[in-house]
């Protein structure tokens, strides 16, 4: 049996999979990054796939990864969650440690690749991606292919929205890392509040409909501006399913002329599996 390699690189962790040739996983690990002492990401990468490659017939490798990935394959740009990151030159490094193919792309890119190639987004010819997060990343396919900006740059959707007299942005006020910090005083997390909400707390589903519009007033100029076929939410969120969309599309509108947008609104079916799969949609491709 032939099988790909798929890696999901984050800030803490590093969750890897084996993909079969019928797209489906197989086995899944994780090790941690240690913030990426001493260079330490890469050097798993190497490591892990050396052993798989022992083990398994291994055929391709996808990389998903926070920061910015550059037309090489490597890290254009890394924020502080991972030290030292940036200019790591994963594919051309792991090309040549195990001579096969390697595809490296944002995590964001990855996980609206991923719902396209086995998830919501399958039949769908323009998708735009939202994970909502310890921040908010977007990611836009049109044409076939992704779209990042003359310089890289764009869909930078989390620092949208700044506003000058509370200085936050948009990921700052509508991330559900926000979310679960408005709520710290309560004594509960963000499951306990959405179960409280579906039991009929008014109080839980009056915070929820308030984080749902600062989410919504972002996922508003996404339709205005780009007027995708459909919209995706990600994140550990997205698993409230059809009960965060249909607060959403409610919250949206409140927004929006209506009548006006036609883009469909779905959560991530894959979860955390999206990324991995969206790692390999180029080599399967």
């Amino acid at each position: 049996m032939e099988y790909y390699l798929a890696f999901d690189v984050g800030g803490t962790t590093i969750k890897y999979g084996l993909v079969d040739t019928k797209l489906k996983i197989i086995e899944k690990n994780k090790v941690d990054t240690l913030h990426n002492t001493d260079g330490h990401i890469l050097k798993m990468l190497k490591r892990i796939s050396h052993e798989m490659i022992k083990k398994y017939r291994i055929i391709g490798i996808g990389v998903s990864t926070a920061g910015i990935v550059g037309k090489d394959g490597s890290i254009k740009y890394a924020g502080p969650t991972i030290p030292k990151y940036q200019g790591t030159k994963i594919k051309e490094e792991l090309e040549k440690e195990t001579n096969l193919p390697v595809n490296v792309v944002n995590d964001v890119d990855a996980a609206l690749l991923g719902e396209k190639l086995a998830g919501a987004a399958r039949k769908c010819t323009s998708v735009y991606c939202v994970a909502l997060g310890t921040g908010i990343g977007g990611a836009y396919f049109e044409d076939n292919h992704l779209f990042h900006g003359f310089h890289g740059t764009g869909n930078s959707l989390g620092y949208t929205l700044y506003d000058i007299k509370s200085k936050t942005n948009y990921e700052q006020r509508a991330s559900t890392i926000s979310l679960e910090k408005s709520i710290k005083p309560l004594g509960i997390d963000v499951i306990t509040l959405f179960e409280n909400a579906k039991a009929g707390d008014k109080d839980a589903n009056i915070i929820i409909n308030d984080w749902a519009l600062s989410v919504a007033q972002g996922l508003s100029n996404i339709l205005l501006l780009l007027d995708p076929e459909i919209l995706i939410i990600g994140g550990a969120v997205s698993k409230q399913g059809e009960y965060l969309k249909n607060i959403l599309q409610k919250q949206l509108g409140l927004l929006l002329p209506a009548n006006l947008c036609k883009t469909k609104l779905a959560t991530a079916e894959l979860g955390n599996d999206a990324q991995l799969y969206g790692g390999l949609y180029s080599i399967l491709k």
